[in-house]
């Protein structure tokens, strides 16, 4: 695995005219969490490709699988997306028989989201997703939980 040194601004020597000089790209925090995110779709891309999902719909149908009918205002909060990014997302997803969409009966204002039987099966086969991700991963397990 590859360290790097992320610098904080104290650490992060002034220029001649006192100003407080950037830190160079690799030294930024916010691009190494960008890097790993890219990682972790690259080494997703090859497992989920032949269940015919993209890295954001495996992380949707992992929240329906635990919770569903879950609401779009619930998965959006699960998955850290906001409406605008999520409902095309749904709508994909819907197009592609994985799940489907209703309006509560208890609430016309909400939208229920939940896997369809399609979906559910897909269930069993993600099961190897996370064993060909543990043997793509550069890092022992018991690294990969001190992360967590």
């Amino acid at each position: 695995m590859t360290t790097r040194t992320i610098e904080t601004v104290s650490d992060v020597p002034a220029d001649s005219a006192g100003a407080i000089a950037v830190p160079r790209l690799e030294q930024q925090l916010c691009f190494a969490l960008y890097s790993a995110s890219g990682l972790m779709t690259r080494l997703y891309r090859p497992l989920l490709d032949p269940l015919g999902l993209t890295y954001p719909q495996y992380l949707a149908m992992l929240v329906l699988w635990e919770r569903a009918p879950s609401t779009v205002g619930a998965l959006g909060e699960a998955l850290g997306l906001d409406s605008a990014t999520l409902t095309p997302l749904i709508k994909r997803m819907e197009a592609g028989g994985l799940v489907t969409r209703r309006r509560d009966s208890a609430d016309e204002r909400r939208v229920l989201v939940e896997p369809t039987a399609e979906g559910q099966a897909l269930r069993a086969r993600v099961k190897d997703v996370q064993a060909g991700l543990d043997c793509a991963m550069p890092m022992e397990r018991a690294e990969l939980k001190a992360l967590h």
